[in-house]
């Protein structure tokens, strides 16, 4: 059984109205990334104990917090981000998170990301160690400009960390934008360390983002292919079908509940359950 999950802060900025609109689809879980337009990790003691309030009103859960850890520039000072990183766990343990979305900094314009790669890898290490300390899985997300924008280097940051505790989130949207067919390119590499799949796909000339299977993301061979190696986890609908930037995208209710048709259609059709 396939769990589905979505940023449900792409319906819209309150938070009562993305659960209301996730629940109405029948979905059980959220991945929280914002509510009332304020980032997870800058909500105050009062708006996160309201958001556990709304969440237990309509029978939700948080499958992972979607934070911007890791969305600032190598060449930042690291010492406060890692503070908030440590901030961003207990977000997650609070809201009985499994999961934590982060990245891998941002490298400078121009620059060569492999020459950044001990910096990376030291300041994912002392990551990695804060998601073991607060027992949460901390998930990379690739994501363009960051360092582990494409396969090779996501792979070379979570087997060189080598923590139980650090892991990867796929989306295929974001390696099509890097000019990466996903499945044919990263797939069999990425696969025994990808936890957690973001539901988002893009088409290979513009860069542009569509509905899932619509684009050059291969989402019909990444499903079949999950299936067949008994894949049993999340599934998190990033649609990014309005608005898009560095920190996320919105969507409005009515394109969010066409990319869950979309997706739910492709399971449907390759006999999937999900719920």
């Amino acid at each position: 059984m396939w769990t589905l999950s979505g940023f449900s802060d792409e319906i819209d900025d309150d938070f009562a109205t993305q659960c209301e609109v996730v629940t109405g689809l029948g979905l059980k879980y959220i991945e929280l990334r914002s509510a009332w337009g304020t980032n997870v990790l800058d909500l105050d003691d009062d708006q996160l104990a309201s958001v556990q309030r709304i969440l237990d009103e309509h029978g939700l859960q948080v499958s992972s917090i979607g934070s911007p850890i890791g969305k600032i520039k190598i060449t930042d000072d690291f010492g406060p981000h890692l503070d908030r990183m440590r901030h961003a766990a207990e977000v997650a343990q609070r809201l009985k998170a499994p999961y934590l979305r982060l990245f891998s900094f941002f490298i400078p314009e121009g620059e060569d990301p492999d020459v950044h790669r001990d910096e990376v890898i030291t300041r994912m290490r002392a990551i990695a160690d804060v998601a073991e300390q607060a027992g949460v899985i901390a998930v990379h997300e690739n994501e363009k400009e960051i360092f582990g924008d494409i396969p090779r280097r996501c792979l070379d940051i979570v087997t060189t960390v080598d923590s139980p505790n650090l892991k990867l989130a796929w989306d295929p949207a974001n390696y099509v934008q890097c000019g990466v067919k996903p499945f044919t390119e990263g797939y069999a590499d990425l696969r025994p360390h990808t936890v957690y799949i973001q539901v988002k796909d893009a088409l290979l000339t513009d860069s542009s983002v569509v509905l899932a299977g619509a684009g050059d993301g291969e989402v019909p061979e990444t499903i079949r292919a999950l299936r067949e190696d008994g894949f049993d986890g999340f599934f998190s609908l990033e649609p990014h079908l309005g608005t898009q930037n560095a920190l996320g995208g919105f969507s409005g209710a009515d394109l969010w509940i066409q990319a869950h048709t979309a997706f739910t259609g492709i399971l449907r059709s390759e006999g999937i359950a999900y719920a």
